[in-house]
């Protein structure tokens, strides 16, 4: 049978903290690489769309290497599809501007899915790391009260190290959580803007699709 001391316990409560911490800047630094990128390849995209002669120019862009490209291309693929599409069936019930406004709903949906993705351990990392370093606190002083009950003495050199890990515990749980709870709402307010700017296209798209008579062939 394997026994686990109570030094060993904080131990791991001290290496889960380091896990998350090393968790919680590598989502960081990602989350910046991808947001960076992403509004890049975005603004590249507005920039090739706008400055297009027509809807049917436009949509010989190339739209899978950004959001607003992909947005875009599932609006081209609608309008492509229901004139393809000769026979009446489910899928394209309903007016061809309500299907092509809830083609560019679900896109916009994925894409923020997209944006979204390591927010969930940055929430679950902040709100868990300083109960997880509050358990190693309270081991710790299990653990120092126990020497001190062993000893029968309560002298500075029997609890200072039990002690010295509880903190030690305790500092790094809050070390762990505070960047992750910071950086969880920096993304979302950098996710939100972005999904704004998602929607601001796509509104706009429908506005053209419109406009030209839902068509991307040039003709009304």
């Amino acid at each position: 049978m394997i026994h686990v001391s109570s030094t060993d316990i904080v131990q791991i409560t001290l290496g889960v903290l380091v896990a998350f911490s090393v968790i919680t800047w590598s989502i960081i630094f990602f989350k910046i690489w991808t947001l960076w990128h992403s509004g890049l390849r975005n603004r590249g995209y507005s920039k090739a769309f706008w400055a297009a002669s027509d809807l049917s120019a436009a949509s010989g862009l190339e739209h899978s290497s950004s959001a607003l490209g992909r947005i875009a291309g599932a609006g081209f693929g609608v309008l492509k599809d229901m004139r393809s599409h000769t026979s009446r069936i489910l899928e394209w019930s309903g007016d061809i501007e309500s299907i092509l406004e809830r083609s560019l709903r679900q896109q916009i949906n994925r894409e923020r899915k997209d944006l979204e993705q390591g927010l969930s351990m940055l929430a679950s990392i902040g709100s868990t790391a300083p109960f997880v370093g509050l358990f190693g606190t309270v081991w710790g002083i299990m653990h120092a009260l126990q020497d001190i009950g062993e000893a029968k003495s309560a002298s500075l050199d029997v609890v200072a190290g039990p002690i010295g890990e509880a903190l030690v515990a305790t500092a790094i749980g809050i070390a762990a959580a505070i960047p992750a709870v910071l950086a969880y709402n920096y993304f979302l307010r950098r996710i939100k803007l972005a999904e704004a700017d998602l929607e601001y296209f796509a509104t706009d798209f429908l506005n053209l699709a419109v406009k030209t008579g839902l068509r991307t062939d040039g003709s009304e």
